[in-house]
C-alpha cells in the first residue's frame, strides 16, 4: 500500500477556538485510528464498529445537536468540516457519521421533550448507531410512493413491509422509519423510531457493491413489527415533511464527504507527481499534469465554499434547500472528476490496489447516487428557479 504522507491539513476558517480544537482532535483520530486501516478494512468489507464507539465517546456522533441532550452544540459549518476530515481518512466512517446524524434528525427536530429526554442522550453519546429508512425496492427517487404500512393496534402500531438501500442495515441499534399510516401520497406517511432488535425486524444479506464495502447496505424486512405510540415521531401524516427536512441537511453531509474524498485523492496525486520521475525530472514539472492538478484543486475549493455557504444559511435559520441540492450536485460530481483524474495522474499504478486512488474513485461514484441522485438534485434546483413542472 501507499506509504505517502497522510491527508494534508486544509486551511480552514473556523468560527471559534473551540471549533479549531475540535478539528485538531478529529484530525488526530483520523490519522491515528482511521486512515491506517482504511484500505485493508475496505478490501475485507469490515465495518469499523470500534471506531464509531470511539467517536461516540469523543462526542463526535452528536455534534450539531443540543448539549442539553448530549450533543455538541456545534453549527453545521463546523460539523460538516468534521465530516470532510473523517471521509478523507475513510468514507465508510464519514458517511456513517452523516447517516447517524440523519437518523437522529427526526427525534431531535420533531420529537416531544419526553421523547428527546428518553432517547437522545443514548443516541448522541451512548455508543448507539442509527439507520435511516425511507427508500424501498420500488420507491427510490419517488419516495412519496412508499408502501411499508403502519397500522394502529391498541396503544401502538404494527409495521409491515420492506426498506432498501439502508446504510447500517442489520447492524444499527435504531432506525428512523417512514411508513404509510394513512392514504396515498406524502400526507399519509408517519415517522417512527424502531429499535434495531425489534421482534419481526430482519435484514437481508448486505448488497455486494463496487465500493464502500466496509459500510453495510442492506434491505430490511418488517414482519409485524410492533412499536408503541410513544415511538411515533411528530404528528400522524407528518413523516414525509420530516423526511424532506432531514434530507436537506443530509445532502450537505454527503457534499462534505465528497470533498473529503476528493481532497484525499488530490493529496495522493500531488505527492505522486512530485516523487515520480520520468525523462529525468518529476512528472509534476510537466505542464499537462500541473494544469490537471490545478483544476482539481480549484474544483475542490469551489465545492467546499458551496457547502459551507449552504451550512451558514442553515445555521442562520434561513432557507437552504436549493443551496443544499446545489452543494450535493456539485461536490459529488467534483469528487468523481477529481478521483478519476487522480487515477490518471498515477497512470498504471493508479489502477492497482497498491495505491488508494482506485478505491477513492469507486467510492466517489456512490456519492452521486445516495440521498437523492444528482438528477433529482437538478429537479430540486430547477423547481426553485422555475416552480413545479406543468401537469
Amino acid at each position: 500500500m501507499s506509504d505517502r504522507a497522510p491527508h494534508q491539513q486544509v486551511e480552514r476558517q473556523l468560527p471559534t477556538e473551540e471549533a479549531r480544537d475540535l478539528l485538531a482532535l478529529v484530525r488526530e483520530i483520523a490519522q491515528r485510528e482511521i486512515a491506517p486501516d482504511a484500505a485493508e478494512g475496505e478490501e475485507a468489507g469490515r465495518f469499523p464498529r470500534e471506531v464509531f464507539t470511539l467517536l461516540s465517546e469523543s462526542g463526535l456522533l452528536g455534534l450539531p445537536y443540543d448539549a442539553e441532550f448530549g450533543g455538541g452544540d456545534q453549527p453545521y459549518e463546523v460539523y460538516l468540516q468534521v465530516l470532510e476530515e473523517l471521509a478523507a481518512a475513510r468514507l465508510t466512517v464519514g458517511l456513517g457519521v452523516s447517516v447517524h446524524t440523519l437518523a437522529a434528525h427526526a427525534l431531535a427536530g420533531y420529537g416531544t421533550k419526553e421523547q428527546q429526554a428518553e432517547h437522545l442522550p443514548v443516541v448522541l453519546g451512548g455508543g448507539l448507531l442509527g439507520g435511516y429508512c425511507l427508500s424501498e425496492p420500488a420507491s427510490g427517487s419517488d419516495a412519496a410512493s412508499l408502501r411499508t404500512k403502519a397500522v394502529r393496534d391498541g396503544d401502538g402500531w404494527v409495521i409491515d413491509g420492506g426498506k432498501a438501500w439502508i446504510t447500517h442495515g442489520g447492524i444499527a441499534d435504531f432506525y428512523t422509519v417512514m411508513a404509510r399510516s394513512g392514504g396515498e401520497g406524502p400526507k399519509g406517511i408517519t415517522a417512527y423510531l424502531v429499535p434495531g432488535d425489534a421482534e419481526g425486524l430482519t435484514a437481508a444479506a448486505p448488497e455486494r457493491k463496487m465500493g464502500l464495502k466496509g459500510s453495510p447496505t442492506a434491505q430490511l424486512h418488517f414482519d409485524g413489527v410492533r412499536v408503541s405510540d410513544d415511538r411515533r415521531i411528530g404528528e400522524e401524516g407528518q413523516g414525509f415533511a420530516i423526511a424532506l427536512s432531514a434530507l436537506d441537511s443530509g445532502r450537505l453531509g454527503i457534499a462534505a464527504c465528497a470533498i473529503g474524498v476528493a481532497q484525499a485523492a488530490l493529496d495522493e496525486a500531488s505527492a505522486y507527481a512530485q516523487d515520480r520521475r520520468q525523462f529525468g525530472r518529476p512528472i509534476g514539472d510537466f505542464q499537462g499534469l500541473r494544469f490537471m492538478l490545478a483544476d482539481m484543486a480549484t474544483q475542490i475549493e469551489a465545492g467546499r465554499a458551496l457547502y459551507l455557504q449552504a451550512a451558514r444559511l442553515r445555521d442562520a435559520g434561513q432557507p437552504f434547500s436549493r443551496q443544499a441540492a446545489m452543494a450535493k450536485l456539485f461536490c459529488t460530481d467534483t469528487a468523481m472528476r477529481v478521483t478519476t483524474d487522480a487515477v490518471q495522474v498515477l497512470g498504471g499504478y493508479g489502477y492497482t490496489l497498491d495505491f488508494p486512488v482506485e478505491r477513492l474513485m469507486r467510492e466517489a461514484k456512490v456519492l452521486q447516487i445516495v440521498e437523492g441522485t444528482n438528477q433529482i438534485q437538478r429537479v430540486v434546483i430547477a423547481r426553485h428557479l422555475m416552480g413545479p413542472e406543468s401537469k
